[in-house]
C-alpha cells in the first residue's frame, strides 16, 4: 500500500462554471463559430421553484428545486433528479449540460435535463418522501413529458420514487403518461436491464480500453470509490472479468486486500451493517489513501468533483474509469496528461444509464417490452459504438479522451442546431 495519504476534496463552488469551461474548450476543437457556441452552451431553461412539504408530525418544511433543460436540439431533456443535501442550482446546471453531451455521445436522440431538491432524505418517512416527490413533480409538470422532458433515478431517488412522479403527471393529466419518466419498477411499464446498466456500462468501457491497450483484463487491479447503485455492482462484475478489486470505500470508511476482495461476502457484510466498515476480509485504512494505493484502474463511483490537481498529482492508477459524474476537476486534466493517466470520462464511461433508460422510453412508446437479452445485446453495441467513435476523434485530434468526446458530442449538438435553425 503507498504511504501517501489523498484527501479528496470538495465539489468546486461554481461547477457549472466548470463545466462550461470544458464546453468552450471543446467548441474551440470543434472550431463552433461564437454565435453557435453560445446557442448549444447556454442553458434554455432553469426552472427554480419552492418545494413545501408536510412532516408526518404537521409541520411544514420549505425545500428549493429546480429543473434545468440545457439543449433540446437532438430530441427531449433527459436526466436525472436528485435529492441531496447540498444540491445547487450551479450544479443541476452543469449535470445536465453533462447530460445534453453523454446523450449526443452515444447517440441517443435525446437533449440534456437534470433536476433535483436540495434536502436531506436521510431521517424521512416513505409518507414524506413521498409528498416531498410529488410536491416537486407538481412544481416542475410544465416541463415534464414523454416529448418533452424525462426524468430518471439519480441521486437517492430510485424506482418507487419515480413511480410518485409518473402516477403525480399521470393524475393532472388525466391520461397514462409511463413515457414520463425511466427507471420505473417493471410492474407500471419498467424496463428489463435497467438496474445495474450504468455499472454495465463502465464495465464494457474498462473491456474496451483493456483491449484497445493490448492489456490483460486477468489479475489487474481495481480501486472503487462509493458501493451504491453503481459501485457496488461493479464490484462483482469487474471480478467477473477476471481483475481484482482490490479497495473499496464509502461515506464511513475504506478496505483494502491486495489479494482482492471477495463480492458475495462484501456484498453480505453492507446488506448486515450498512457499510464497508468492519468487512473481516480485508484492512481498514484511511480514506484519504484509497486514490494513492497502486492499481491499473480508478474508479470513482460516487459523487462529483473528488479528484482535483492535488490528488491527481498523488494517483497510483494507471487509468480512470469515471462511473461518477463530475469526479474530476478541470484543474487535474493537465496533470493526469502530463502524468500519463487515461481517463475515460463519465460523459462515455457511465453512459450505460442513460442508454438503458433510452431503450424503456422506446418501450413505453410502442407498449411493447423487450427481453432482457435484447436490452443486454443494445447496451453492448451502443456503448462500444461510443467508445470507438470517442477513442477515433480523440486519436485525429490528438487530444485525450475527455476532450475527443466533449467535443465529439458537442459537434453532434451543433450540427441537430444548425440544421433545425434559428427561429423566428
Amino acid at each position: 500500500m503507498s504511504e501517501t495519504t489523498v484527501v479528496p476534496q470538495a465539489a468546486p463552488e461554481d461547477p457549472w462554471r466548470a463545466f462550461r469551461s470544458r464546453l468552450e474548450e471543446a467548441a474551440l476543437l470543434a472550431e463552433l463559430e461564437p454565435g453557435l457556441t453560445e446557442i448549444v452552451i447556454t442553458p434554455e431553461k432553469v426552472l427554480e421553484v419552492a418545494v413545501p412539504f408536510r412532516r408526518d408530525d404537521g409541520r411544514i418544511e420549505m425545500c428549493q428545486g429546480w429543473r434545468v433543460q440545457h439543449d433540446t436540439s437532438r430530441g427531449p431533456g433527459k436526466g436525472g433528479v436528485r435529492f441531496h443535501p447540498a444540491l445547487t442550482a450551479s450544479e443541476v446546471m452543469a449535470l445536465s449540460a453533462e447530460m445534453t453531451i453523454k446523450c449526443a455521445v452515444v447517440g441517443l436522440p435525446f437533449g440534456g435535463a437534470k433536476g433535483g431538491v436540495r434536502v436531506e432524505t436521510r431521517g424521512l418517512s416513505v409518507g414524506e418522501l413521498e409528498r416531498l416527490t410529488r410536491r416537486y413533480a407538481f412544481d416542475v409538470s410544465a416541463l415534464l413529458g414523454p416529448d418533452r422532458d424525462v426524468p430518471a433515478p439519480d441521486v437517492n431517488t430510485d424506482a418507487r420514487v419515480m413511480a410518485w412522479i409518473m402516477d403525480t403527471i399521470s393524475m393532472m393529466r388525466g391520461e397514462a403518461t409511463p413515457g414520463v419518466v425511466t427507471g420505473k419498477p417493471l410492474a407500471i411499464g419498467g424496463s428489463q436491464g435497467h438496474v445495474g446498466a450504468t455499472s454495465t456500462g463502465v464495465t464494457i468501457c474498462v473491456q474496451s480500453i483493456f483491449a484497445q491497450l493490448g492489456a490483460s483484463l486477468a489479475g489487474a487491479r481495481a480501486v472503487v470509490q462509493g458501493v451504491g447503485k453503481v459501485g457496488g455492482p461493479l464490484v462483482y462484475l469487474l471480478t467477473s472479468l477476471g481483475m481484482r478489486v482490490i479497495a473499496v470505500a464509502d461515506v464511513y470508511g475504506a478496505i483494502h486486500n491486495p489479494a482482492g476482495l471477495d463480492p458475495a461476502a462484501l456484498n453480505g457484510h453492507i446488506a448486515a451493517t450498512g457499510s464497508v466498515v468492519g468487512f473481516p476480509l480485508a484492512d481498514p485504512i484511511p480514506p484519504g489513501a484509497l486514490f494513492g494505493l497502486e492499481c491499473e484502474v480508478l474508479v470513482p463511483a460516487a459523487l462529483g468533483g473528488v479528484i482535483d490537481a492535488g490528488v491527481a498529482e498523488q494517483l497510483g492508477c494507471k487509468m480512470i474509469v469515471e462511473a461518477a459524474n463530475g469526479p474530476t476537476l478541470p484543474d487535474a486534466d493537465a496533470v493526469l496528461e502530463r502524468r500519463k493517466i487515461l481517463v475515460v470520462p463519465d460523459v462515455l464511461a457511465n453512459a450505460g444509464g442513460v442508454t438503458a433508460s433510452y431503450f424503456e422510453w422506446a418501450q413505453s412508446r410502442q407498449g411493447f417490452a423487450w427481453d432482457g437479452q435484447l436490452v443486454a445485446e443494445r447496451l453492448r453495441a451502443v456503448m462500444q459504438q461510443a467508445f470507438e467513435a470517442t477513442w477515433e476523434r480523440a486519436e485525429a485530434l490528438k487530444v485525450p479522451l475527455r476532450k475527443a468526446a466533449i467535443t465529439l458530442g458537442l459537434e453532434r449538438v451543433a450540427e441537430a442546431t444548425r440544421l433545425r435553425g434559428l427561429f423566428p
